[in-house]
């Protein structure tokens, strides 16, 4: 007889361990099916250690600048290669442990291996049809395996994997995914970036810090195209200034490989061709869903556009089928993914109150130097929706606190509704911005307008004063500008 319970849930990175541990607390009888790692992606090859290379980078740039904070180094400052993809590979396995104490602390079954949907309601669990991506974490002890499985209540959270253009597909050696670009085994001297979305440009970031050199190659008008295009602007030429080369408008159209490096052709807008030659490739064109082989389609549920169609509470147009993160479509963002699991097993619990996703109040964050957040309404997307807006901007140079630690290039940028007051959107880049952006974000949940905000008292001195600052100039009362 197949082990029965009340949610299923396939795959278990931040969608899928959160939702678990939120269906136990509300005391559903949970299980979790995993094939490779708890924690997913962004625990093991994403969010997480990729912060640890980005911070490794951090101290290296504050190390060869120290004499501009009056220390004097003495030597050479140099990068173990090996010791910093060791740490960052050490905090992944602290996670992932983490993860595997949470199902054990709040009673979840792990269900290890692969699993497939054969009607609504049941689900067959095999072995893996294909290797990992990468080698896996043993398999944790206390774990269920193959058989069927039965669930009133079946949520798919598995994720997303790196997209690869036709004839430009990783190989692992000369052209890597964000997987081999986490892991290097030595520094190459140069490096050729296709893509300059979040995942591009952190490691641009990082490599470019750690002395190699770095070309970004985009075929948008603008670095990080989801960004506000001030923000943007600003955040290449720190970047450029950094040694970092930019190429907008531009696609590769053909890769050929050497015994040790690539040779790539790139095409300008313009219909011109140039050719570059790097030791290796980061093909970060995004990602696409991992939908395929889970027996959606038999069932019917509904596909469009490479991710699963659901509503604002994760329901698919099949009963008792849902899904939440990356595999439900943008934005692919692990917050996203947890906050979704959320609303959703609370809406299957019979949770009052529960409001549906607002994907317009989610935040983004991209963690290169200088680093970038973001969220709701870009000035450009505010125009075109009609809306007659207001926008204030607050320079880093200009704030105490930023001249103090040095790092005094950056901008706070709001965009109010004229009539309303209400807060459309928030944009920033500079230091440390991806922790002041949840202020903003707090605020337009509770649908502060710019009359509270300029009534909100901000601790001095801080960084955070800016976010005051950019409000006040927005109805031209800003004090420190």
């Amino acid at each position: 007889m197949a082990d029965s319970y009340d949610v299923i849930i396939i795959g278990s990175g931040p969608g899928g361990y959160v939702t678990a541990v939120r269906a136990a607390q509300l005391g559903l009888k949970t299980a979790i099916v995993e094939r490779e790692h708890l924690g997913g992606i962004c625990l093991n090859w994403g969010c997480i250690p990729t912060k640890a290379l980005l911070r490794s980078a951090e101290i290296m740039h504050y190390a060869e600048h120290a004499k501009n904070y009056g220390l004097k180094i003495d030597g050479t400052v140099s990068a173990d290669t090996k010791a910093v993809v060791d740490r960052s590979r050490g905090v992944s396995a602290r996670l992932n442990g983490g993860v595997g104490f949470l199902m054990k602390k709040n009673k979840v079954d792990v269900i290890w291996g692969e699993a497939k949907l054969t009607k609504p309601g049941e689900i067959v669990v095999g072995k893996p049809t294909k290797p990992a991506m990468q080698p896996q974490h043993p398999v944790p002890k206390g774990v269920k395996g193959e058989g069927t499985y039965t669930a009133k209540h079946i949520i798919v959270a598995t994720g997303a994997r790196p997209r690869a253009l036709p004839g430009i597909e990783p190989d692992g050696k000369l052209i890597w995914t964000y997987f081999e670009a986490m892991i290097p085994q030595e520094m190459p001297k140069s490096l050729l970036v296709m893509g300059s979305g979040a995942i591009g440009i952190e490691f641009a970031s990082f490599y470019r810090t750690m002395g190699v050199d770095v070309t970004v190659v985009e075929i948008m008008p603008q670095i990080m195209p989801v960004e506000d295009n001030e923000i943007s602007t600003i955040a290449k030429k720190q970047l450029e200034k950094q040694g970092m080369k930019i190429l907008l408008e531009t696609k590769v159209t053909k890769v050929e490989k050497g015994a040790n490096s690539i040779t790539a052709t790139l095409e300008g807008k313009d219909g011109k061709t140039q050719t570059i030659t790097a030791d290796r490739m980061i093909s970060a064109v995004g990602v696409q869903c991992n939908f395929e082989n889970l027996g959606l389609e038999a069932l019917g549920v509904k596909i469009d556009r490479g991710a699963i169609v659901t509503d604002g509470y994760g329901r698919t147009n099949v009963p008792g089928v849902y899904a939440i993160g990356d595999v439900a479509g943008p934005p692919m963002l692990a917050h996203k993914a947890e906050h979704e699991g959320v609303i959703c097993v609370e809406k299957i619990a019979g949770v009052p109150g529960v409001h549906a996703l607002d994907k317009l109040k989610i935040p983004g964050c991209t963690y290169c130097q200088p680093q970038v957040a973001s969220v709701g309404l870009t000035e450009a997307k505010a125009k075109e929706q009609g809306r007659d807006i207001r926008v204030g901007r607050f320079s880093f140079a200009a704030n105490g606190k930023a001249i103090a630690l040095g790092e005094d290039q950056g901008l706070i940028k709001t965009i109010f509704d004229k009539k309303t007051g209400e807060l459309l959107g928030a944009h920033m880049v500079g230091a440390e911005v991806t922790e002041l952006i949840q202020g903003f974000v707090v605020a337009m949940n509770l649908e502060t307008t710019e009359e509270d905000l300029m009534h909100t008292v901000f601790p001095h001195p801080t960084l955070s004063e800016m976010m005051k600052e950019s409000v006040l100039d927005a109805y031209g009362r800003a004090l420190n500008a």
